[in-house]
């Protein structure tokens, strides 16, 4: 099976390399595009684009992954419009799912709505794909480095647990849209995995820090209001790895098997 395997945050984010090998690890085959330039917080738009009768595509290299996998697209467009591409055929054979990811940052609660992330894969719902964000509760402020370095980021967590999650996803009904949030630890100290509801705000929040005639300062900053117990914001927080069925999936009695998904990451109840 062919996977889209894109992103929000851009082609050259190590995160995006570590799911598409996660993609590969589960016997698929990952097609990997994803914007040429940060595109979060982009939801599902299409546009807008520098020209638009033409998208900006060029073909890299991407790390970790053999044969036609190795070969990945820079796109300039956004992470929806890189699903639509991919159904026309742009990069390809079209695709039969998406994964999106690994985002920087919890896509939990309210965050979900602006996510570009999130939008790619709603995008493909369109098309009759099912499909699969993944995110890192990484601290928004934070930058990348060696391991144990401030900054680094464990994307083999996130990454083990969207491989393990696949197989189901594979074979659930057509047009199941799953949300994957997992803490930033190492996967020795992952708890498990839990269903969880949308926390009534998302994890991350937007603040002014300064104004003046021309415009105002923006910054990105951790949340931390107290959230519900079954909330996916809570769960992430206290060590779990959280999978929601998003409204997209049109089915209110899916039944996720996430004990099952953490007997097999090591995890017991």
């Amino acid at each position: 099976m062919r996977v889209l395997v894109t992103n929000d945050d851009g082609i050259s984010s190590p995160g995006l390399h570590a799911l598409a090998a996660s993609v590969a690890d589960a016997g698929l085959l990952p097609v990997v595009a994803a914007p040429s330039a940060d595109w979060s917080g982009a939801s599902a738009c299409l546009g807008p684009l520098d020209d638009p009768d033409r998208v900006p595509v060029s073909r890299i290299d991407v790390p970790g992954l053999d044969g036609e996998a190795a070969t990945g697209f820079s796109v300039g467009a956004p992470p929806a419009l890189i699903s639509m591409l991919a159904d026309l055929g742009g990069f390809g054979p079209p695709p039969e799912m998406v994964v999106a990811g690994i985002n920087r940052g919890p896509n939990t609660g309210r965050s979900t709505l602006f996510s570009g992330t999130i939008g790619a894969v709603l995008a493909g719902t369109h098309f009759g794909w099912s499909g699969m964000a993944v995110s890192a509760d990484v601290a928004v402020t934070g930058g990348t480095g060696a391991v144990g370095a401030p900054g680094f980021v464990h994307w083999e967590t996130a990454a083990t647990v969207a491989q393990t999650v696949l197989p189901w996803l594979v074979a659930a009904r057509a047009g199941t849209v799953l949300n994957v949030n997992a803490p930033d630890v190492p996967l020795t100290d992952l708890r498990g995995v839990r269903t969880a509801s949308l926390a009534p705000i998302g994890g991350v929040r937007t603040v002014i820090t300064g104004r003046d005639d021309t415009g105002l300062d923006l910054d990105l900053v951790d949340n931390h209001e107290p959230m519900p117990e079954d909330s996916d914001t809570a769960l992430v927080r206290a060590g779990w790895a959280t999978v929601t069925a998003l409204a997209a999936t049109g089915d209110s009695g899916l039944v996720l098997p996430v004990d099952e998904w953490g007997r097999a990451l090591g995890r017991e109840d």
